[in-house]
């Protein structure tokens, strides 16, 4: 190996450190499962630098519907948008990283878009997360917001948590994901295949990342270069719909929504919106993040509930605005009293024409239907007179 860093140490002495090859491959595989930064999220996006959640290593990759693995990724992370992300590690030693791996590559994401389920994914993570001893949900929520604070409103994390799981499904059937080859080094035939696939595949995203290691005495340092981050390619890829800490009003929701140029979903919007406005027991508290929305809320004789949530857009994937009945928080308030409601709720629900809410979501979902759907003017007024009924039963408790 050639090349070499130098680390001052505290004496000021220099540590002369000479870059060496890996031992196998496995020890690569095994540095990027226990320090995924490795994969360098702030060059991949130095605006909103890349956070990487591991779904599994050695995932399954099926060649047909319900089908057993054919192949296996070394590794699958989602990212904080819910972008799925292959990761295929090789040594500079292996001949098969000039040509071969391209096409294995290919192979997995070809078949992963169509036959990885959102439910599959969820379920390898899980599993994944116990083999590790890690709680899932407590993990996820901590991945998505890792500046929480010390009491964080749960209600407002099982949502996060449920539409980062839409995110993931949405990028899925669009082909919105990430290839990553990850190699000691990048040889030049497999770095300038990458640029012409970055090219020309929208909105996949594939990249390489070289990660050098150099040693020195007793001391190791690892460094991660991104491949393929020109200007040009990382402003085409790296656009935000939104910035995820926009601190929603009204102002701001509705000019995301008439931005859309859809007048249903304005108009029944503003009546919701106004419809709440107009009842002094009941409120409106805006959402943070990137899909923008209200949520809204009434004070039982224990705590504020959420009743539903009224979202400008599903994901940054789906532009559907959408009306989400919020039936964890419900369950906390209603069911300790009349268990009975919360389905009468759903049955109620299933009656406005275009809605079907599943009798399981009484079970701790969050449900959701177009806000189209009550564009009709009978619509919309039964739906609010249900809501007007959750209230005063809430009212009464």
């Amino acid at each position: 190996m050639t090349g070499g860093i130098y680390l001052i140490q505290d004496d000021e002495r220099l540590v002369e450190m000479t870059e060496q090859a890996y031992n196998s491959e496995a020890l690569l595989q095994k540095l990027l499962v226990d320090y995924p930064s490795l994969l360098a999220g702030d060059r991949i996006d130095s605006t909103t630098p890349r956070r990487w959640l591991l779904i599994k290593p050695e995932m399954e990759v099926p060649s047909e519907e319900d089908g057993y693995g054919r192949w296996f990724v070394d590794h699958l992370f989602l990212d904080q948008d819910g972008i799925p992300t292959i990761v295929e590690v090789k040594r500079s030693c292996d001949t098969r990283i000039r040509r071969e791996v391209v096409g294995q590559m290919l192979d997995y994401a070809s078949h992963a878009v169509v036959y990885w389920s959102i439910e599959k994914i969820i379920t390898q993570f899980e599993a994944n997360c116990q083999i590790r001893g890690l709680e899932p949900n407590t993990l996820l929520s901590h991945f998505l917001v890792p500046d929480r604070p010390t009491l964080f409103d749960l209600i407002e994390d099982d949502i996060q948590i449920s539409n980062f799981w839409q995110s993931v499904k949405d990028n899925l059937q669009t082909g919105k994901i990430r290839l990553v080859f990850v190699a000691d080094k990048i040889p030049s035939e497999l770095q300038q295949i990458i640029e012409f696939l970055n090219r020309q595949m929208n909105p996949a995203e594939v990249i390489g990342v070289e990660i050098k290691k150099f040693e020195g005495q007793n001391l190791k340092v690892l460094i991660p270069r991104v491949i393929n981050q020109t200007t040009a390619a990382r402003d085409k890829k790296l656009y935000r719909a939104l910035r995820e800490d926009i601190q929603w009003n009204a102002s701001l929701f509705f000019e995301k929504l008439e931005a859309k140029q859809n007048t249903d979903e304005v108009w029944v919007a503003r009546k919701l919106y106004d419809w709440i406005e107009n009842h002094q027991h009941l409120q409106i508290r805006w959402s943070q993040g990137k899909l923008g929305g209200f949520y809204l809320t009434q004070q039982s004789n224990v705590k504020e509930v959420k009743l539903m949530a009224v979202w400008a857009i599903t994901s940054i994937n789906n532009p559907t605005a959408t009306v989400q009945i919020c039936f964890p928080e419900l369950n906390q308030i209603i069911s300790k009293q009349d268990n009975t409601k919360c389905l009468e709720l759903i049955q109620r629900l299933n009656e406005i024409p275009g809605i079907a809410i599943p009798i399981n979501a009484v079970n701790n979902k969050y449900p959701s239907f177009p806000i189209s759907q009550l564009k009709d003017e009978k619509a919309l007024h039964l739906f609010l007179e249900i809501i007007n009924w959750i209230t005063k039963e809430i009212e009464a408790m």
